[in-house]
C-alpha cells in the first residue's frame, strides 16, 4: 500500500454529482494533465528511464478498435510506471505510409479529372503534404479522446526533417557496407498501385481460377504442361524436366515448337522440376514466376516481359493491347483452334496472391530494384532473441518469429510512387552511380546530366529506424542516451515480420549492438462479440468513437483490456462496454457513498488491534490483490489484472466490505471512525490499482477522496506486506452464511426485501460479533412471541432458523417443487437410457454425447437442489 503523502494539499470535499457524467469530466481532464506536463518526460532527470514508442500509425487513419486497443495496454503500461517513479516516455507520432496516402490524393485528383502526371512530381507531393496538414493526424487527436498519455513535445513524423535525414543515414551506411544494392529481380507488382511490393505485402487466398493442360512441340517432341496464367506462355523461354526423367531423356537439349508464336525453346534438365507432379514437365517464364527465374539464371535463359506495369499484354501481336485477363481468354480459344488443349478443369481452386492494400491480383515481374541483403542483419536478429537480449512475450511466438527471420528473402525496399523518401542515389551523364548522405553534395546539376534515382523507400524502411530516430539519431542527443534502448514494444503479432524484424535488424546494425526494445510484447487482434473479424464491408464494424460518446473512454478501455489475453484475439461487443459503464458507475457510486459515511485518508491507519475483522480482512485481501496486479502486469496480463481487479472493487469492496460495514457506520463512535480510515484506505489504493486502465473515473473520485494534485503523479501502491489469515477465514465464513441464505430466501421466492423472523444461534462460533450485519444483510428481524422455527439452515458452525410461515403458502410451494422434481427425474430417465444405448453410442459424435452428459449433470445438481429444498420447507 501507499504512506498518505498528500497531508498539505487542501482538505478534500466529499460532494460529488449524483451521476457520474464522462462527456463533462474527459475531454477538461485531459487537457488539464497535457496542461500541466505531466506526460513530459526529462532527459536530465536522474530517475530510471521507461520508455515506449507507440507504433505509428498511418497519416490517413482513423481511430480504430485495433487502435484503441493497444493504446489502452501502453497507456496501463505507462501510467503504471510514471507512478511507480520511472522518468517514462511514450512517445507519439505517425507514418507517411506511402501507397496508402498517395491513394488517397489520387483518388482526390481523380474526382477533379486529373492524375498526379498531369501535375508533375514537385507540385504532386506538394498536393500530398497540403492533404497531410489537413486530414492527417485525426487519429491523434482521438488518441486524446481515449486519455492516451503520450509527451505531445516529442511529436515525430517519419518524413520530418530529422528522420529525414536518419534515413538518408542509414540508407548510405547500409550502401557503403555493401548491404543495400541494386538488382534485376522477380518482384510483385501491383498493376494498380503501379509500384512493387514486399512479399508481405501480399495477401494470398484461394480464387476460381482453371488449370490448362497444353501441348508443346510436335510428333516425339511433343511435350504437355499445365497452368493456371495461360497468358504467360507466350513469355515461356524453355520446357524444365527433371534429370533423372526417362520419359523426357530423349529431349533434354533439343528445342521444340512454342505454340502461337515463331519461337522453338530448348527443353532444361533441373532438379527443382518434380518428375511426380502432373506430366512432370513445367513451362519456364523466367520474367514473370520467381522459380522460373531461379532456373532460368542456372541455365542462361533468356527473361522476356511480357506485360507493361498495368498488366497489358505487349508482344505477339493478336494479343497485344489485351488486359492479361482478357488475353488469358482469348489465348485458350487460339490454343483450342489449333488443337493444342489437351485438358481444362474449371474452376480450379487455388492460391493467389493479392495486393494488401486495393486488393488487386499481384503480378511477379522481371524489375530492376534496390534491395537489402539481409542474411547478416537477419542472423543479428534472430540471435537477440536466442540470446535473450530481446524477450517475446507470449514465448510461444518465437517459433513463428524464427521461421520468419530465419528464412528471411532479401528485401526489395524501392517503391515506384511519388511520395516517401526518395532514394538518395544519382545517376552520372557517363554511367557514375553515387550514393549521397544527409552531409553529401549533390554530385551535380540536371543540365551536367546528373539525375537522382525516381523510386521512394518502402515505408517500412524509415518506419524500421522508429525506436531510435524518433529520439534524435543519428545525432548523439541527450534523448537517445537517457531512453534508448526502449523498454517494451506492444504491437499486433500480425505485423511481427512487417514492422518488428525490420526495426531489430536496423537497431542492431546502428546501434552498436543496442537491441531496439528489451520485450516485445504481442496482441491478438480485435474481433466482434461473436469471434469475428471487424471489416469496413460488413456491418460488425464499429467506431470506438461512437462507444466513447455513449459510454464513456473509461469503459472503452476498460473492456478492451480485460480482453487482452497475451497473443490471443480479444472478442467485444457493446453490451460488454455497457457492462464496463456500469462498474464505473459502480465506482463513482460507492466511492460518493463512503465519502457520505466519513472515508478519510487523514492520519495513519489504526492498529489492528484497534480494527474490527471486517477491517483487517479488506486490507488483507487489499494487499493481495496488489500483489497479484503487481505480478499480472509484470507478465503482460492486461486480462487478469482487469478481472481481478473488478472482482475486488466490486465483489469485496463494494458488495461485502461496504455493506457489512454499514451498521458500524450507523452506530458512528470511535469504531465507526477506524472504519471510515480502513475504507479511506481501500479506496485510496483501488483507486491507484484501476487509474492506468480508467484514468478519467478514478481521477475525479481520488482527488476528491484525498484533495491530492493528480493521480498521474500518485505514488503507485505497494504491498505492505499485511495478511490476517484469521480475518480472511472468519469473514470468509460470514460471507458463506450469508450467501446460503439468501440462496434459500431466493428458493422459497421471497422477496429481497421482505422480512423474515429469525433467530440466530451463533454462541461460540467468530460469527457472534457480526449478528447485527448478518440481520441487516438478509433482512431478518427478531424473534417475536410467536417465533416458530418453520426451517433451519446449519451453515458456517452457526445455526439459522426462519418462522416462514407468514411469509410463502407452503403447500403451493411444496406442490410447484413436486413439479419440478419430476421434471427433473423424467430428464435425467432420458439422458441415462440414451448413454446407455451401446448402439446410440457407437454412431452419435463425440459433441452430442457431451451434450447428453451434461444434461444428466444438471439435472442430478436439479434433483438434488429440489429435495433440499423440499427438506427446509415447514410441513403444510
Amino acid at each position: 500500500m501507499t504512506e498518505n503523502t498528500q497531508q498539505q494539499n487542501p482538505a478534500p470535499t466529499t460532494e460529488l454529482p449524483t451521476q457520474y457524467a464522462p462527456a463533462e469530466v474527459e475531454g477538461a481532464l485531459y487537457e488539464r494533465w497535457v496542461d500541466r506536463g505531466y506526460f513530459t518526460a526529462d532527459a536530465n532527470s536522474e530517475k530510471e528511464p521507461y520508455t515506449i514508442v507507440i507504433p505509428p500509425p498511418n497519416v490517413t487513419g482513423a481511430l480504430h478498435l485495433g487502435h484503441a486497443f493497444q493504446v489502452t495496454l501502453m497507456d496501463a503500461l505507462t501510467r503504471r510506471k510514471r507512478m511507480q517513479g520511472y522518468e517514462t516516455l511514450w512517445l507519439p507520432g505517425m507514418d507517411h505510409a506511402g501507397i496508402a496516402t498517395q491513394n488517397k490524393v489520387e483518388q482526390q485528383l481523380a474526382e477533379e479529372g486529373k492524375s498526379r502526371q498531369d501535375l508533375g512530381r514537385q507540385v504532386f507531393t506538394d498536393r500530398v503534404w497540403q492533404w497531410k496538414d489537413e486530414y492527417g493526424g485525426r487519429i491523434l487527436d482521438q488518441l486524446r479522446r481515449l486519455g492516451a498519455g503520450l509527451d505531445w513535445s516529442r511529436e515525430r513524423f517519419t518524413m520530418d526533417e530529422g528522420l529525414s535525414k536518419a534515413v538518408q543515414t542509414i540508407f548510405k551506411n547500409l550502401y557503403d557496407d555493401g548491404l543495400i544494392y541494386r538488382a534485376e529481380r522477380i518482384i510483385n507488382w501491383c498493376p494498380r498501385c503501379l509500384t512493387a511490393i514486399s512479399d508481405i505485402e501480399v495477401d494470398y487466398q484461394d480464387d476460381d481460377g482453371e488449370l490448362v493442360s497444353l501441348k508443346y512441340g510436335e510428333g516425339d517432341e511433343t511435350v504437355v504442361v499445365a497452368t493456371t496464367r495461360v497468358e504467360t506462355m507466350l513469355g515461356d523461354t524453355a520446357v524444365a524436366v527433371h534429370p533423372d526423367d526417362e520419359r523426357y531423356a530423349h529431349l533434354i537439349g533439343r528445342r521444340i515448337k512454342l505454340p502461337l508464336t515463331d519461337r522453338t525453346i530448348p527443353v532444361v534438365a533441373d532438379t527443382h522440376v518434380d518428375p511426380e507432379f502432373g506430366t512432370g514437365a513445367v513451362k519456364v517464364t523466367p520474367a514473370h514466376d520467381p522459380n522460373d527465374f531461379a532456373i532460368g539464371q542456372r541455365h542462361g535463359l533468356e527473361s522476356m516481359t511480357i506485360m507493361d506495369e498495368r498488366g497489358v499484354i505487349t508482344v505477339h501481336g493478336p494479343f497485344q493491347g489485351l488486359d492479361r485477363f482478357e488475353a488469358r481468354s482469348a489465348i485458350v480459344a487460339a490454343l483450342h483452334e489449333q488443337g493444342r488443349v489437351v485438358a481444362e478443369k474449371r474452376p480450379y481452386v487455388h492460391s493467389v496472391g493479392h495486393c494488401s492494400r486495393c486488393k488487386t491480383t499481384v503480378e511477379p515481374r522481371l524489375s530492376l530494384q534496390w534491395w537489402v541483403k539481409v542474411d547478416t542483419l537477419a542472423q543479428a536478429a534472430g540471435d537477440a532473441v536466442r540470446d535473450g537480449r530481446v524477450a517475446l512475450h507470449p514465448k510461444d511466438m518465437e517459433k513463428r518469429y524464427f521461421d520468419w527471420v530465419d528464412n528471411l528473402n532479401d528485401w526489395c525496399i524501392s517503391r515506384q510512387l511519388w511520395w516517401g523518401h526518395r532514394i538518395p542515389v544519382w545517376y552520372g551523364p557517363n554511367g557514375e552511380v553515387v550514393c549521397v548522405g544527409p552531409d553529401d553534395p549533390i554530385p551535380g546539376t540536371e543540365a551536367e546530366g546528373w539525375t537522382q534515382d525516381e523510386d521512394v523507400l518502402d515505408t517500412w524502411f524509415s518506419s524500421g529506424l522508429w525506436p531510435f530516430s524518433t529520439l534524435g539519431w543519428p545525432e548523439k542527443t541527450p534523448d537517445l542516451e537517457k531512453f534508448y534502448s526502449t523498454d517494451v514494444l506492444l504491437t499486433g503479432h500480425d505485423i511481427i515480420f512487417f514492422w518488428v524484424v525490420r526495426m531489430m535488424m536496423f537497431g542492431l546494425y546502428s546501434m552498436e549492438d543496442q537491441v531496439p526494445f528489451k520485450t516485445v510484447a504481442l496482441t491478438g487482434l480485435v474481433r466482434d462479440e461473436f469471434g469475428k473479424k471487424m471489416s469496413k464491408s460488413n456491418p460488425n464494424a464499429v467506431d470506438p468513437i461512437d462507444w466513447m460518446n455513449a459510454y464513456g473512454s473509461d469503459a472503452v478501455r476498460f473492456t478492451l483490456a480485460r480482453g487482452a489475453n497475451p497473443g490471443a484475439d480479444v472478442p467485444i461487443g457493446e453490451d460488454w462496454v455497457q457492462a464496463s459503464r456500469n462498474f464505473a458507475n459502480k465506482i463513482w457510486n460507492a466511492t460518493r457513498f463512503a465519502l457520505m459515511n466519513g472515508a478519510t485518508v487523514e492520519g495513519p491507519l489504526p492498529a489492528p488491534e484497534e480494527m474490527t475483522a471486517t477491517d483487517r480482512w479488506i486490507l488483507s485481501r487489499l494487499n493481495k490483490t496488489v500483489a497479484e496486479v503487481d505480478a499480472f502486469y509484470d507478465d503482460f496480463q492486461f486480462a487478469k489484472l482487469s478481472d481481478a481487479l473488478y472482482h475486488f472493487a466490486w465483489d469485496e469492496v463494494f458488495d461485502w466490505y461496504v455493506e457489512l460495514s454499514k451498521t458500524t457506520f450507523f452506530e458512528g463512535g470511535e469504531q465507526a471512525k477506524v472504519s471510515g480510515r480502513v475504507l479511506g484506505e481501500v479506496l485510496d489504493v483501488t483507486l491507484r490499482l484501476l487509474h492506468p486502465i480508467v484514468p478519467f473515473v478514478t481521477e475525479t473520485l481520488w482527488t476528491t477522496l484525498t484533495g491530492g494534485e493528480s493521480l498521474v503523479i500518485a505514488e503507485w501502491p505497494s504491498d505492505s506486506g499485511f495478511r490476517d489469515a484469521a480475518a480472511e477465514s472468519e469473514i470468509e465464513t460470514l460471507q458463506q452464511v450469508i450467501t446460503e441464505v439468501r440462496r434459500f430466501r431466493a428458493d422459497q421466492g421471497l422477496q429481497p426485501g421482505q422480512r423474515v423472523p429469525a433467530r440466530l444461534d451463533l454462541d461460540g462460533t467468530a460469527l457472534a460479533p457480526h449478528e447485527a450485519a448478518i440481520r441487516q444483510l438478509l433482512r431478518l428481524q427478531p424473534e417475536g412471541d410467536d417465533f416458530s422455527a418453520t426451517a433451519t439452515l446449519p451453515v458456517g458452525g452457526a445455526q439459522v432458523a426462519l418462522d416462514l410461515s407468514g411469509t410463502i403458502d407452503v403447500a403451493a410451494e411444496r406442490k410447484r417443487l413436486a413439479k419440478d422434481l419430476a421434471a427433473a427425474e423424467k430428464e435425467k430417465a432420458q439422458a441415462t437410457g440414451k448413454l446407455g444405448n451401446e448402439a446410440f453410442l457407437a454412431k452419435a459424435p463425440d459433441a452430442v454425447v457431451d451434450k447428453i452428459r451434461g444434461r444428466l449433470a444438471k439435472a442430478d445438481e436439479d434433483i438434488a437442489r429440489i429435495q433440499q429444498q423440499l427438506e427446509r420447507l415447514p410441513q403444510a
